[in-house]
C-alpha cells in the first residue's frame, strides 16, 4: 500500500514538472490533459485507498517513511507520509474538489496566454496540500504549509502585469508570513518539549503532561497564530477579500480545498494537544465567533461578488473555529467538507457569471440573468441554499451542529452564532437577487453578449451542486435517524475529546428539535426579508457617487481595519524605514564606500607622481630604499 500514497503525492508534482518545463512548447490540448488529470489520478487513487480501509479497525493509523530527512544528534526526521481517517476524508476533498476545479479551468482560462502555467501552478498548490494533510510529523507538514503560502503568491499575482493584482499577491504573502513566525516558534517549542516532529510520538508525551500545564498552553498558542494568519481570522483576516485580483478557480481552490482549510486541519489534526490545553481552546472559540460575526456584517454591503464570497469564507471558517474551541472536532471537519462543496460551487458559478459578462464583477451592474443563464443561476441557487442551512441540504446539517453545540455549551454564544448563520442567509441571497432575478443594471453592449458557459464549466457545477444537495448524508445526526457516519469514522483521530463540555447531545431531544425549528425558521425569514429588501423595493443598492448611511459605508469598508493598519503599521514602518535608509544607507554606509573610494583615488593622484619613466630617478629610489632599510635595521639593532 505504500506506493500507493506515494504516488498520490507524486502524481501533482509530476505534472508540475511537466507543465512547468514545457510550459512555452506544449499545447493547450495536451495541457488539458495533463493537469486535470494527474488530479484525477490522485482522486482515484485516494478513492481506492479509502475504499480498502479497514472499516471494522477504524482505529488504526498507517505509517509510510518515504526516506530520513536529516538527522542530527538526537534529532532525526523522516519524511513520511500518515493514512488514517483524517488524512484520507482530506485527500479525497483536496484531490476531489481540486479536479473539479480543474476541469472548469479548461473552459475559463483557454483564451489566457499563461494556459499552461496556470495548471503548473494550479497543480503545484495541490501537491504541496497533498503534502500538508498527508504528512506524519509536524515539519513535513510545515513544507506543505509554506508551500500552500507559496502557491497562492503565484496565482494571486497571476496576471503579474497589473500592478494592482500584485500588491494583493505581496500582501497575502507578507500576513501569512505573520502567522507563520507563530507556527514556527510554536514549532521549537514543541520539539523541545518532546524531542520530536512526529504525531504519534508527540501526542503520546502529551497524554502524560497534565490539562492546563503551561508549556502545552504557550504551544497550542502558537500555532493557532500560524492557523490565524492561514485560515484568515481577526486580526490576520485582510489578505483574503484581496486575493480575489486571481483567477476566479483560483479563488474557489483556495476557498473551498487548499490554503484556507489548512488551519482549520492542523487545529484538528493537533487535537491531542488542545484538548489538553482549556485556556487556547477558549481562545479559539471567540476567535472563531468574533471573526464569523465580523466577516458576515462586511460581507452584507460588499458590490463585488468574489468579495462577498471572500468574505463569506471568513465567516464560515470563524465558525469551524468555534466548533473547535468547544471541542467539536468532527463539526469542525463536517463543516470543512460541506463548506468545500458549496463554496467551490459558488465561486464557479460566480466565474461563470464574470465570463459572461466579460469581467464584469460588480452585482450592481448585474440583474435578470437567469433567463440568459439558466444553468448557472441554478447552480448558484443550489450554493446559496446549501450556505444558507435549508434542509436537507448539506450545510443545513453542518451548520446545526455546529449551533447546536454553541447552544449546549453556552446560550449566550449560540445566540450570537445564530445571528451570524441568519447574516449568512440576507447576504447570500442579496447576491442571487441582484445577479439573477431584478433588472439588468448593467452596459449595454454587456448584455448582449451575455451567454451560458460551455459544457466543460458547466459539469463541474452539476457536480458540486450535487455534492452540496448531498453532502449532508456524511454525518446526519441521531435526532434525524441517522448514524453519524463521519462522527464514526473520525472518532479514533480525536482521543480525549469527549470530555469537552459542549457536545450537543447533553441537549434534550425537544430542545434541539426546537432550536431546529427556530433556526429553519429564521432562514425562511431572512431570505423573505432579502426579497422585500433588495427585489420587491429594490433598496440596499448605492452606486458609487451617492452618499450612504453611516452603517453600509462602515460595513462595506471592512471597518477601515485596512485604513487602521495602514495608519498605525504600514506608514510608520515607511517613516521609519526612511529615516533609517537616510542615516544608516546614505549617511553611513555610502559615506564609509564613497570615503574609501574618494581616499583612494587621491592617494592614486598622489602616487602618480612617482612614475616618471625616469631610469636615474628609479635607480635614486631604490638606493634610497636601500639606505633606509639598512638605517632602520641598525636603529633595531640598537
Amino acid at each position: 500500500m505504500s506506493w500507493l500514497v506515494y504516488i498520490t503525492v507524486l502524481f501533482p508534482l509530476l505534472g508540475f514538472l511537466i507543465l512547468g518545463i514545457g510550459f512555452r512548447k506544449l499545447p493547450d490540448r495536451i495541457t488539458s490533459w495533463i493537469g486535470p488529470g494527474t488530479i484525477l489520478a490522485s482522486f482515484v487513487i485516494s478513492g481506492w485507498l479509502f475504499v480498502s480501509w479497514p472499516s471494522h479497525h477504524l482505529a488504526i493509523s498507517t505509517s509510510h517513511p518515504l526516506f530520513t530527512w536529516f538527522s542530527s544528534g538526537n534529532l532525526s526526521v523522516s519524511f513520511g507520509f500518515l493514512l488514517d481517517p483524517l488524512s484520507l476524508l482530506m485527500m479525497l476533498i483536496v484531490t476531489g474538489v481540486g479536479f473539479l476545479i480543474h476541469v472548469y479551468s479548461i473552459g475559463y482560462m483557454k483564451e489566457d496566454p499563461g494556459y499552461a502555467r496556470f495548471f503548473a501552478f494550479m497543480n503545484l498548490f495541490v501537491f504541496f496540500m497533498l503534502l500538508l494533510v498527508m504528512a506524519d510529523n509536524y515539519l513535513v507538514l510545515f513544507i506543505g504549509w509554506e508551500g500552500v503560502g507559496l502557491c497562492s503568491y503565484l496565482l494571486i499575482g497571476f496576471w503579474f502585469r497589473n500592478r494592482e493584482f500584485g500588491n494583493a499577491a505581496k500582501k497575502a504573502f507578507i500576513m501569512n508570513r505573520i502567522g507563520d513566525l507563530g507556527f514556527l516558534l510554536g514549532l521549537f517549542l514543541l520539539f523541545t518539549t518532546f524531542g520530536s516532529f512526529r504525531y504519534a510520538e508527540v501526542f503520546t508525551g502529551a497524554s502524560r503532561i497534565p490539562a492546563g500545564d503551561g508549556t502545552i498552553i504557550a504551544i497550542t498558542l502558537l500555532l493557532f497564530v500560524g492557523a490565524v494568519g492561514k485560515s484568515a481570522q481577526i486580526p490576520l483576516h485582510t489578505w483574503l477579500p484581496d486575493a480575489m485580483a486571481g483567477p476566479t478557480p483560483v479563488s474557489a481552490l483556495i476557498h473551498a480545498a487548499t490554503m484556507v482549510a489548512a488551519g482549520v486541519y492542523m487545529v484538528a489534526r493537533s487535537g491531542a494537544l488542545y484538548v489538553l490545553a482549556p485556556a487556547t481552546l477558549s481562545v479559539v472559540a471567540v476567535t472563531g465567533l468574533a471573526t464569523a460575526l465580523f466577516a458576515a456584517s462586511v460581507a452584507l454591503f460588499q458590490n463585488d461578488i468574489k468579495k462577498v464570497l471572500a468574505y463569506s469564507t471568513i465567516s464560515q471558517l470563524g465558525f469551524m473555529f468555534l466548533a473547535l474551541g468547544l471541542g467539536a472536532f468532527t463539526g469542525a471537519m463536517f463543516h470543512l467538507t460541506t463548506h468545500a462543496f458549496f463554496k467551490a460551487l459558488l465561486f464557479l458559478a460566480a466565474g461563470s457569471v464574470i465570463h459572461a459578462l466579460g469581467g464584469e464583477q460588480d452585482i450592481r451592474r448585474m440583474g435578470g440573468l437567469k433567463k440568459d443563464l439558466p444553468k448557472t443561476a441554478l447552480a448558484f441557487l443550489a450554493g446559496t441554499v446549501a450556505i444558507a442551512g435549508l434542509p436537507p441540504f448539506s450545510g443545513f446539517f453542518s451548520k446545526d451542529e455546529i449551533l447546536l453545540t454553541a447552544f449546549s455549551s453556552d446560550f449566550l454564544w449560540g445566540l450570537m452564532a445564530f445571528a451570524g448563520s441568519l447574516i449568512t442567509v440576507l447576504y447570500m441571497f442579496r447576491v442571487y437577487y441582484l445577479v439573477f432575478l431584478t433588472n439588468f443594471r448593467g452596459e449595454s453592449h454587456r448584455e448582449k453578449h451575455i451567454h451560458e458557459s460551455s459544457p466543460v464549466m458547466i459539469l463541474p457545477l452539476i457536480a458540486l451542486a450535487f455534492l452540496s444537495a448531498a453532502g449532508g448524508v456524511l454525518n446526519i445526526p441521531a435526532l434525524f435517524g441517522g448514524q453519524e457516519w463521519l462522527t464514526r469514522f473520525l472518532e479514533p483521530v480525536f482521543p480525549g475529546t469527549e470530555t469537552i463540555p459542549g457536545d450537543h447531545g447533553t441537549l434534550s431531544a425537544f430542545t434541539s428539535w426546537l432550536l431546529v425549528a427556530i433556526t429553519v425558521t429564521g432562514v425562511v425569514v431572512m431570505i423573505y426579508l432579502a426579497y422585500r429588501v433588495f427585489v420587491r423595493d429594490r433598496k440596499g443598492i448605492y452606486p458609487d457617487s451617492s452618499r450612504r448611511p453611516w452603517l453600509p459605508s462602515l460595513l462595506s469598508a471592512g471597518y477601515y481595519t485596512d485604513e487602521i493598519y495602514r495608519r498605525l503599521v504600514t506608514e510608520p514602518v515607511q517613516r521609519f524605514s526612511g529615516w533609517l535608509y537616510r542615516i544608516a544607507e546614505l549617511g553611513g554606509i555610502d559615506r564609509a564606500v564613497n570615503g574609501t573610494g574618494r581616499l583612494i583615488k587621491w592617494t592614486g593622484s598622489i602616487l602618480r607622481y612617482i612614475q616618471t619613466g625616469h631610469v636615474g630617478f628609479y635607480l635614486f629610489v631604490m638606493i634610497l630604499g636601500i639606505i633606509l632599510i639598512l638605517a632602520c635595521n641598525i636603529f633595531i639593532r640598537g
